[in-house]
């Protein structure tokens, strides 16, 4: 008991509770009562006297305005299929009135193909109490509507079973997929039409570039080959003076060395150079190249040479390096207009950063850069500064193919290059390369040249599709001495050779010919006549671009007499004094 509280109070609190229970109590056993039909109506005494009159109807009237107002289709079907109950929105659906619907079967308001559908769904809720699927509609008024069904199964008391279902109207949301579908059609054709147009717009690019390509290569050629054939034309003349004669001698072999540089510089920017990579040392080699460049530059430009301490080693073309560097410097010289300073510096170890648009690398690579006192150059020239054929200098002052070869040299030996400038101030190319271990005895200088002997009388079998060139290389290697045999093709050669090697002291084969390539017929050597030296000779070659040289000895055209003498005097004279080789198979 609560202190100071009446007892009296107490009791009449406990009483008035005991009383509200039993009233809640009756309530709940009378709704029951009238929802199972055991009464129609019941009438309760009201606390103020009153009386009030409960039925089903009024028990139920917020259940029965929920249905009647959802905008969901609400209907129940008896045991037979028949429909006992819809409400208004089930009638709006089929275009008719709930009066008219009730005791008709909802199959006839389906489609006649879709009613198995319907079958099945009213069999599963039959079965497991409960499925879902859509169908559709067909009203009253002949149209059409997709919907969704909603089927629970309804145990009554009697033991009966009745079903109540949901229709959902699926024609809003079928709207939006057929539009979703015409927009990701339309994206498709909008799609391959960018395609298409980007595709026009780099064929259009392509033969912009080809056209100034074909049209700078065939100005510079031609003007190499007024040369060589005026010269040509001067040693006809049988009076010509000794003087004059060697003077014309000497143009056509420089003019020869131009072309063939020429050629050179195109296939390093279009990375289909065939290299030559050794490991070197970069500090020395920049050391070199400075020397060579005081010359270049000329007295008033001042050389100087920025070189850690630590030795940092690279695997490239040492030759291709060395011209990139010249190209690089030779533009600086005429940024400088012939006097300022010139700077190059060697960091290695570093990360290559993101260049024009590509990723870099973590890798630790030679930084070799070149740094003028020049004027600089615009930032829109920075953009197509390695596009061959692209100068900023006067007409017959410059090709515009030394930047290109920096740039095809680089990307072709793992790298990359890039330039920084601003007008007044100079510019500096920085020639990013993959860093390796020093391999043993790395060249740090170029090694001395062979001497060029006579041919002794050896044989040689000149593998040559060009019937001008085969009869060319034959008559060349007559005159040095040697006994040439021509063959028109690899499989011819291998014929010749037989399994002995024929009696050959050296095989001296093109490399791109129709059928059996120069490679594939040197690697067939290799594998039978391992003591027989293979001398391989291009202008160019995919394959040698991409894969190297095979391991075999590579003679570049246009080569001079002189080359071809000293190459296969040395690689006999080594097979010579190595004697028979073993076997090796192949790997």
């Amino acid at each position: 008991m609560i202190p100071g509280s009446d007892p009296t109070t107490l009791d009449e609190a406990r009483a008035r509770i005991r009383e509200l229970e039993a009233r809640l109590e009756e309530s709940e056993e009378t709704l029951a009562a009238i929802r199972r039909g055991d009464f129609d109506a019941v009438v309760v005494q009201a606390p103020g006297g009153g009386q009030q009159v409960y039925t089903l109807e009024n028990a139920d009237r917020p259940y029965r305005v929920l249905i009647e107002q959802i905008q969901e289709g609400a209907f129940t079907l008896g045991a037979d299929g028949a429909l006992l109950y819809g409400n208004p929105r089930v009638a709006a659906m089929l275009a008719s009135v709930p009066e008219q619907l009730i005791g008709r079967f909802l199959h006839e308001f389906i489609d006649a193909k879709e009613r198995p559908a319907l079958v099945r769904l009213l069999e599963e809720a039959n079965r497991t109490g409960a499925a879902r699927g859509e169908v559709c509609l067909r009203s009253a008024a002949g149209s059409h509507l997709p919907v969704h069904v909603s089927l629970s199964r309804l145990q009554r008391g009697d033991g009966a079973a009745l079903l109540c279902g949901v229709l959902t109207d699926l024609t809003e949301q079928r709207q939006h997929l057929h539009e979703l579908a015409e927009a990701n059609a339309q994206l498709k054709a909008q799609g391959m039409e960018r395609e298409r147009i980007e595709e026009a717009l780099r064929q259009a690019q392509k033969m912009e570039a080809i056209g100034q390509l074909t049209g700078g290569i065939a100005h510079d050629f031609n003007n190499l080959l007024t040369i060589i054939r005026s010269s040509v034309d001067f040693l006809r003349r049988p009076s010509l003076p000794e003087e004059r004669r060697l003077r014309y001698m000497d143009a056509v072999s420089d003019t020869v060395d131009r072309a063939a540089k020429l050629t050179g510089q195109l296939l390093a920017f279009a990375r289909r150079q065939a290299l030559k990579p050794e490991t070197f040392q970069v500090g020395a080699c920049l050391h070199e190249v400075a020397d060579m460049l005081d010359t270049i530059t000329g007295a008033r430009i001042r050389v100087v040479v920025e070189v850690a301490t630590v030795e940092c080693f690279v695997r490239c073309d040492r030759s291709q390096f060395e011209t990139a560097l010249v190209n690089i410097a030779v533009n600086a010289r005429d940024a400088m207009d012939g006097e300022g300073c010139l700077t190059l510096r060697l960091t290695g170890g570093l990360p290559m950063p993101g260049i024009r648009g590509h990723v870099g690398s973590r890798k630790a690579f030679a930084a070799v850069s070149l740094t003028d006192t020049g004027t600089g150059m615009p930032e829109e020239y920075l953009a197509r500064i390695f596009e061959p054929f692209f100068t900023t200098k006067a007409v017959g002052k410059g090709t515009g193919l030394g930047l290109s070869q920096v740039f095809g040299f680089a990307k072709q030996s793992g790298g990359d290059v890039d330039v920084e400038s601003t007008l007044g101030h100079g510019t500096t190319f920085t020639l990013y390369l993959p860093e390796v271990e020093a391999a043993a005895g790395a060249a740090i200088t170029s090694p001395a040249p062979v001497e060029a002997t006579h041919g002794g009388g050896r044989r040689i079998l000149v593998v040559e599709d060009n019937i001008e060139v085969g009869r060319f290389a034959t008559q060349i290697l007559e005159d040095l001495g040697y006994d040439p045999v021509w063959a028109a093709n690899a499989e011819d050669a291998l014929e010749r050779l037989g399994a002995d090697g024929g009696g050959f002291d050296a095989v001296f084969s093109d490399v791109v010919m129709p059928g059996m390539g120069g490679i594939v017929l040197a690697e067939k050597l290799r594998d039978r006549l391992p003591s027989l030296p293979v001398l391989l000779a291009s202008g160019y070659s995919h394959v040698l671009a991409r894969d190297g040289d095979h391991g075999f000895e590579l003679l570049h055209k246009p080569y001079s007499a002189d080359q071809l003498s000293r190459v296969l005097r040395r690689i006999i004279g080594e097979n010579s004094a190595s004697g028979p080789t073993q076997k090796v198979p192949p790997s």
